[in-house]
């Protein structure tokens, strides 16, 4: 397997700033913040209900007397009913994917690109990039923020961009040969799509010209990342950003790849328990919270992510004062509550790619035929170990059992079924069907 020693290189003197004046320079800006969103319809209502101002933030302990924000707010407001600024001054518009209801907007000014390329960039040279490379962009170009937001970083550092977007994974890989590209962007789940088509074609990872993969836009495990390193022979990195905030470059790994270094001039993170809204003691999951203290066009005062991580306030080997974030375990709407017991489906996933023969395609199905949930988890089994005997695929469906008992405490249904007989997916993976909620009562 081909793996490659990525330098520690910092883009930007910002990410190695002192605490104390890091600190100083959020309060800074989150006074600034506040007064720029005062005439904002929600936040005018929220601080006249509660009497907040600017002036009357004194320390970064004031953040928690502002309000919080959440999609359902952004909906409210529809479609920019948030916005900052006058139109006029707007350069950019995205949104997420609407896939329930309409989509929410963030809208951009020629300042919030700047800062936003700045961010993307951050990260991609903690993860290897330099410009003399080539970097595949894999990511759908549209009102998704991952496309468009990783290529104006990647253009800040220099470097050449292939712009495949999603899709056509033959295709994707005829690219990465031919134009001998170093650098993957694109979900994890589809550079596994791209290693299975490699493996097709009979390659090895030898012959795949790829070192470095930057990879978002869904939750991952560990065990995947073993497995994409192992599989495209590249070195995998983890980053983070959601569109109502930013886009990608809310934070990022850098070489040590020990947790995402988040961007702290620019964004104020909280950790809070989902059900209290009080935070949660350092190195606890609980649900991140951020507040976008730099942005012009559409600043947000405590969004609430839904996305469940854990913060690290220990200090980096690499240089950079910043706190670091886990990847993310889970989102509080995704989270599955089976027979009283709450379960993430990236739990399943460790314990599906602990057992050897096992693919990390599956999906989980749930049903509610009496009193009782029932879990089905499909998986598929890897070529080399699908077999026509009885007993060998009966031992394998039983280590999978024990893995998922040994991490979720439940018995669940598993299915082994023949390689590439799950659907693919070119963007965010869809591994639930909950038919518990299709029920009419």
């Amino acid at each position: 397997m081909a793996q490659f020693k990525v330098e520690n290189r910092i883009w930007d003197p910002a990410e190695t700033m002192p605490r104390a004046e890091l600190r100083r320079l959020q309060l800074e800006r989150l006074k600034d913040c506040v007064r720029r969103v005062a005439d904002v319809p929600f936040y005018r209502e929220a601080f006249a209900s509660t009497g907040v101002s600017a002036d009357s933030i004194r320390s970064l302990d004031d953040l928690r007397r502002l309000p919080f924000t959440t999609k359902d707010d952004l909906r409210r407001y529809y479609p920019l009913g948030f916005l900052a600024v006058e139109r006029e001054k707007l350069v950019r518009i995205h949104g997420s994917s609407g896939t329930t209801g309409k989509p929410t907007f963030v809208a951009y000014t020629a300042q919030d690109m700047d800062i936003w390329s700045n961010l993307c960039a951050r990260f991609l040279v903690a993860g290897g990039l330099r410009p003399e490379h080539f970097v595949q962009i894999a990511f759908g170009y549209g009102l998704f923020t991952g496309g468009f937001g990783l290529h104006q970083g990647v253009e800040k550092v220099g470097a050449a961009i292939v712009p495949a977007s999603a899709g056509n994974t033959p295709r994707q890989l005829m690219l990465i040969c031919d134009l001998n590209v170093q650098v993957l962007i694109c979900t994890p789940s589809y550079a596994l799509n791209i290693a299975e088509a490699a493996r097709d074609q009979g390659m090895t990872p030898e012959q795949i010209p790829l070192k470095f993969g930057h990879f978002g836009a869904e939750p991952w495990t560990e065990d995947m990342r073993t497995r994409i390193e192992q599989e495209l022979g590249i070195v995998a990195f983890n980053n983070y950003g959601l569109s109502e905030v930013i886009g990608p470059g809310v934070s990022g790994e850098c070489t040590l790849q020990q947790g995402m270094h988040i961007q702290e001039d620019h964004f104020i993170v909280e950790c809070v328990d989902p059900d209290t809204l009080e935070p949660v003691a350092t190195g606890e999951a609980g649900e991140l919270v951020f507040t976008t203290i730099t942005k012009e066009a559409l600043p947000l005062i405590r969004y609430r992510t839904r996305d469940i991580a854990r913060l690290d306030d220990t200090p980096c080997r690499c240089g950079r004062t910043t706190v670091r974030m886990s990847r993310v375990i889970g989102r509080t709407d995704d989270m599955l509550i089976i027979r009283g017991v709450n379960v993430f489906p990236s739990q399943i996933e460790e314990a599906l790619l602990r057992v050897e023969g096992t693919s990390p395609h599956y999906q989980i199905e749930l049903s509610r035929p009496g009193a009782l949930d029932q879990v089905t988890v499909r998986v598929e089994v890897r070529p080399e170990d699908f077999s026509d005997r009885m007993r060998e695929m009966q031992a394998l469906r039983d280590r999978i059992d024990r893995e998922i008992h040994a991490i979720t405490g439940l018995r669940m249904n598993v299915e082994l079924v023949k390689p590439q007989s799950l659907e693919r997916f070119q963007g965010k993976a869809k591994r639930v069907i909950d038919r518990r909620q299709m029920k009419v009562e």
